[in-house]
C-alpha cells in the first residue's frame, strides 16, 4: 500500500534558497520513493512530502534520510518544544482524492430560426 511522509522545517534567515537548491539537486536513490514535493509554508517554513511504494520502504530508507538531513542541518532552526530541527509524520494512505474529471464542452444548440420567417417561406411555396 503506499504511503507518505511529511517533515516539517524551519530555514535559519537567509538560508532559504540554498536550502531549496539542495532539495531540487537532491539525488532521488531511494528504493520505493515514488514522488516528493517541498512546500513552502511561509518566509522561513517549509514541508517535503513524499510519496512511496510502501511504509517498510520508508523505514527501509530512514538511514539515508537521515544522511541527507544531516547534510544540511545547519541551514535550520530548532522548532521548539523538544522536537529538534525537523517535525516527522508518516503513514500508510487510507484515501486519495482524484481531482473531477473533465467534461466535454458542449457544442452550442443549433440556432432555431425565428418562427415568423419560417411561415413567409413555408407561404411562398404554398403559392408557387
Amino acid at each position: 500500500m503506499t504511503a507518505m511522509n511529511v517533515v516539517r522545517f524551519r530555514v535559519k534567515p537567509g538560508n532559504e534558497q540554498t536550502f531549496i537548491d539542495a532539495h531540487r539537486k537532491m539525488k532521488r536513490g531511494f528504493k520505493g520513493f515514488l514522488s516528493g514535493r517541498l512546500v513552502r509554508t511561509g518566509e522561513q517554513t517549509f514541508c517535503m512530502i513524499g510519496e512511496w511504494r510502501s511504509f517498510k520502504s520508508i523505514a527501509a530508507a530512514r538511514p539515508q534520510m537521515i544522511e541527507l538531513l544531516d547534510s544540511f542541518r545547519e541551514m535550520l532552526e530548532d522548532l521548539g518544544g523538544g522536537l529538534g530541527v525537523t517535525d516527522p509524520v508518516s503513514g500508510e494512505v487510507v484515501a486519495r482524492m482524484a481531482p473531477p474529471k473533465a467534461t466535454k464542452p458542449r457544442a452550442a444548440p443549433a440556432r432555431r430560426k425565428p418562427v415568423a420567417a419560417a411561415r413567409k417561406r413555408t407561404a411562398k411555396k404554398r403559392t408557387r
